[in-house]
């Protein structure tokens, strides 16, 4: 393992990673051996009913070892980064008063950085407000709530690309809110840190090729379990949109093209393996701007051994309550 991690014992693990580099399995392996609490880092994992295209750990595994913010919203609603770092914060803070350790595991590496950093405290979501934001998104065209925005917050506006909905759609909601530029209400306010001492290991792949592998590999086993299936019984839903926050994650996305006759299924299969190559492409460009990440090689075959002893020196966990110990 490669370290930039602070010195000091640790109270809270976080591990995440590319797509398709075992953060599921080495984590639940981990929680096997150590008194961890799991808490999800996946943007997508929240949604109920979206078990096959997210790698959703079984309900078998799931009562084995209980995850944290998974199954905790429906797909036509929406989560966002703010509500995350509340919803995380609260469940590091419970799982420690009982006595045990936090291990925050997933590739939503932007819920992460939240986390840690912390998230400007910017003015509540105002559900009413966002909603009538949506619909007239809808009748408008988004391009038309990109000038709104460019014309309140040009600065903002720049930095915000006309498709990036979720971002615009709260940048719009927050002009509307407060009167002000949105880059001004965020300037104003302070970030609040994790309050834990952590420690934070990425996962990586030396070798893209066998990475770009087992992402292509993962998708058509995806597809083989039910991907399509599963996307067309959330569809029947009428409060899930193509735009909905659920529906615009990778793979989702692709299928429901799928099944609205835009994409053939070779177009829609290579379509979504490329989106996840670009996704694992990001998640990595994330964690090597992500200050005091320590690396461990996914592929090493004792990475769960090599864990441990981090952990053992790392991690605040007394001798008696692991199961190394005998």
């Amino acid at each position: 393992m490669t370290s930039g991690a602070l010195p000091g014992r640790a109270r809270v693990l976080v591990l995440s990673g590319a797509t398709a580099t075992g953060k599921t399995d080495l984590a639940l392996a981990l929680a096997e051996r150590w008194p961890f609490d799991i808490v999800s880092a996946d943007a997508a994992q929240v949604f109920r009913g979206m078990d096959v295209g997210t790698a959703k750990p079984s309900s078998t595994v799931l009562a084995r070892v209980p995850h944290r913010l998974v199954d905790i919203r429906d797909p036509h609603e929406s989560y966002s980064a703010a509500a995350f770092c509340h919803d995380a914060r609260r469940a590091i803070d419970d799982i420690i008063a009982r006595g045990r350790l936090p291990l925050v595991v997933g590739g939503t590496l932007f819920y992460i950085r939240a986390l840690i950093g912390g998230l400007s405290e910017l003015p509540q979501a105002d559900s009413a407000l966002r909603a009538s934001i949506l619909e007239e998104a809808r009748a408008r065209g988004w391009a038309a709530m990109h000038a709104e925005l460019a014309r309140a917050d040009p600065v903002l506006a720049g930095r915000i690309e006309p498709g990036d909905r979720q971002r615009l759609q709260r940048a719009v909601e927050i002009y509307r809110l407060t009167g002000r530029p949105p880059s001004a209400v965020m300037a104003g306010a302070r970030p609040r840190p994790l309050a834990h001492p952590y420690v934070h290991v990425g996962l990586f792949h030396p070798r893209r090729d066998i990475l770009h592998d087992r992402i292509a590999r993962r998708f058509r086993d995806m597809v083989g379990g039910g991907l399509l299936e599963e996307v067309a019984r959330i569809r029947r839903d009428p409060r899930v949109r193509a735009d909905s926050v659920s529906m615009r994650t990778v793979g989702y996305r692709q299928a429901w093209q799928h099944l609205d006759g835009v994409l053939g299924r070779d177009a829609f299969v290579e379509a979504a393996a490329a989106a996840t190559r670009q996704l694992a492409k990001r998640q990595l460009t994330w964690l090597r701007h992500t200050p005091g990440v320590v690396w461990l090689d996914a592929s090493h075959p004792r990475r769960l051994e090599t864990m441990s002893t981090y952990i053992g020196h790392r991690v605040s966990i007394a001798p008696e309550e692991s199961s190394e110990t005998g």
